[in-house]
């Protein structure tokens, strides 16, 4: 037998497909993991169909007009594709991610991997591929799903719209692509934080409490700032033109709200890799 037979040195390097299947058998053991995902995602889309539902009502009696507004029309996109289904995926789909890489550090596992695989962006990137994968199309289903079932709905009520329809399409891609987002940035947070509480406040404090802190049109400022947060963008999407439906003043144009959620998600991958890759285990 040669030397070279026996010199780990010699052996191939794993490729990128053998880590990213690594990565899926560490996720697909904690099975609380993508069943809350999923379970998350059906209960958003119940949460878009019930709310247009209960929404009926007012469409076939709708609100006097106010004096010196325009009439209400009914906005089947921020209603169908609501916020409150948005901010569940948004806890969901952040806690898969942080806990992703929490998980290993609090186990301890993260030093086997590292053992086995010394190539930490690697590590990371597929980890990245492999979440952001899992959770897009969560965002994909739920985000369709909804859109095609209220929309059903409301046809009966000559309300309803289609994918055709200006906004449709960017509305719904734009609610599906915030839930990848969130992952992202739930990683770098628990690559931070390596800590569960730690993680889940900080991504909950993120993504729901300070924007309270910068809201109203009194201050431009602190208004803009608001609406480069994270959810203020996928609200900005779901907003049908010409609606009344409104953000106030100061509301960002479209291509800001598409180059914000880029950045916060392309961020995220900087910081857990850099931190990943320089911090001890």
């Amino acid at each position: 037998m040669s030397t070279a037979t026996l010199d780990p040195a010699a052996e191939p390097a794993p490729r990128f497909l053998d880590l990213i299947a690594a990565e899926w058998i560490k996720l697909r053991s904690l099975r609380s993991t993508y069943w809350v995902l999923a379970l998350a995602s059906l209960v958003a889309i119940v949460v878009n169909v019930n709310a247009v539902h209960t929404d009926l009502t007012y469409i076939d009696h709708p609100p006097p007009r106010m004096p010196g507004r325009p009439p209400y029309t009914y906005d089947p996109l921020f209603h169908g594709l609501g916020s409150i289904a948005g901010d569940l995926m948004a806890v969901a789909a952040g806690s898969l991610g942080a806990i992703t890489v929490f998980g290993e550090y609090t186990t301890g596992l993260i030093r086997t991997t590292f053992a086995a695989v010394p190539d930490r962006r690697g590590v990371i990137a597929a980890k990245v591929v492999l979440v952001g994968g899992i959770t897009a199309l969560a965002g994909v289903v739920v985000s369709a799903v909804s859109f095609l079932a209220v929309n059903a709905m409301l046809a009966s009520r000559h309300v309803g719209l289609s994918l055709a329809d200006e906004g449709c399409l960017r509305a719904v891609l734009g609610y599906a692509a915030i839930v990848p987002v969130c992952a992202l940035i739930g990683m770098a947070l628990g690559a931070l934080l390596r800590h569960a509480t730690a993680s889940i406040v900080s991504l909950v404090m993120l993504m729901f409490i300070l924007p309270m802190m910068f809201g109203g049109d009194r201050y431009r400022w602190l208004k803009e700032i608001g609406t480069h947060l994270p959810l203020a963008t996928v609200q900005r999407l779901t907003i049908r033109p010409g609606s009344t439906t409104t953000m106030g003043k100061y509301a960002p144009s479209v291509p800001d709200s598409w180059i914000t959620m880029g950045v916060w998600g392309v961020a995220a991958v900087v910081v857990t890799v850099v931190v990943v890759r320089r911090r001890d285990v």
